[in-house]
């Protein structure tokens, strides 16, 4: 049995090396006329996942937060960092409006990503690569030949900050977007970073002051229709490794929440934004703010696409950042629960096992 144990791994690799080589993702199997999912996408958490997905009629949904005056009625304010602390703790989800980013935006970030990934698969395979070093790059499953299992997705990459790269370094078809929309993001990611920090009872610059913000991924989902949706999944069960993540999705759904033990779907909702607690936020805050299992279906129809935003320190160039706890969150009755942890090492943590559906921080527990 051992025998051919070792044979189906190599079967596996070598089918994952064959679509790794062809540079041209999922969209790429698509296109080519496939109508069965090739086995390196079947998935086994959807055969082992009994929990239910809540019923659309169970009024289960994230909170919603509106942003509007925030920053000129003190009332409204106090009213929204309530809201904000509750959403943090109990979902680790929750969804923004009147967010001061536009319907345009919104709509031309989105269109310029399906123009990338819809372009001539030979010019996106001049950005195809796994070096995790690359500022700007196109891949499908970054975790390929980590995982247990490969997702019906494909992905563009671009790091923004603290050292983004140069306008030429950047795909044409969505370069000004993509360099507009982050900046307006950023602006954002300021105003929540103030409103997680007076949550917590803290300074409204102390999130800032500690770098959660300097570091910025943006990434640009592509999933295409999948012509057998039940074998597997956009993306597995996982949580986020960052301190935020702001996720803008086009219309067609897909993305599910768990909570309280049940999958809870994140409909799309024009011109809203989905805001999630990472693993670093709730490292620092000494699990008070909860970073929690997300996934993305797959779907019969497509493409889905969605742009992620990951705030979370970069590390190229050598520099070192340590997080635990913030001191003033620990108390006799609030122990500390998580090690000071090395980001690399975070990182190198997280990539390394693959989408495996346990929690990386699992790992840095006292």
């Amino acid at each position: 049995m051992a025998g051919v144990k070792a044979n189906s791994n190599t079967d596996r690799i070598s089918e994952l090396k064959a679509f790794d080589e062809t540079k041209g993702g999922v969209k790429g199997l698509l296109d080519s006329g496939i109508t069965k999912l090739p086995s390196i996408f079947h998935s086994k958490q959807l055969s082992v996942d009994d929990r239910k997905v809540a019923s659309d009629d169970v009024q289960l949904s994230i909170p919603i937060i509106n942003l509007k005056n925030i920053h000129n009625d003190s009332v409204l304010r106090a009213e929204v960092i309530e809201k904000v602390r509750y959403a943090s703790e109990k979902w680790g989800f929750f969804a923004v409006i009147n967010h001061g980013i536009s319907d345009d935006v919104l709509d031309r970030m989105i269109d310029g990503m399906r123009r990338f990934h819809e372009q001539d698969t030979e010019l996106k395979k001049k950005l195809y690569s796994r070096e995790s070093g690359k500022k700007v790059l196109y891949s499908s499953n970054y975790d390929l030949y980590h995982a247990q299992e490969a997702n019906w997705r494909d992905t563009f990459s671009c790091y923004m900050a603290p050292n983004p790269p140069t306008p030429e370094e950047m795909p044409s078809v969505c370069r000004e977007i993509v360099i507009e929309y982050s900046e307006k993001v950023t602006k954002l990611a300021h105003t929540l970073f103030e409103l997680f920090s007076e949550a917590l009872g803290l300074n409204p610059n102390k999130l800032k002051d500690m770098g959660c913000a300097e570091g910025q991924l943006l990434l640009g989902h592509y999933y295409p229709a999948c012509p057998e949706p039940k074998l597997t999944l956009g993306t597995s069960k996982h949580t986020d490794g960052t301190f935020i993540s702001v996720l803008l999705q086009d219309q067609i759904g897909g993305l599910q929440v768990l909570y309280d033990n049940q999958w809870v779907n994140v409909p799309p909702k024009k011109g809203a934004l989905v805001i999630n607690i990472g693993d670093l936020l709730q490292l620092i805050t000494n699990g008070r703010f909860i970073s929690v299992y997300h996934r993305v279906i797959a779907q019969k129809v497509g493409p889905r696409i969605s742009v992620p935003i990951f705030f979370r320190p970069y590390v190229q160039g050598g520099k070192s950042y340590a997080y635990g706890p913030i001191k003033e969150l620990l108390s006799d009755g609030n122990p500390q629960i998580y090690k000071e942890v090395d980001f690399k090492d975070y990182l190198n943590h997280y990539l390394t096992k693959g989408i495996d559906f346990v929690s990386p921080l699992v790992k840095f527990k006292l």
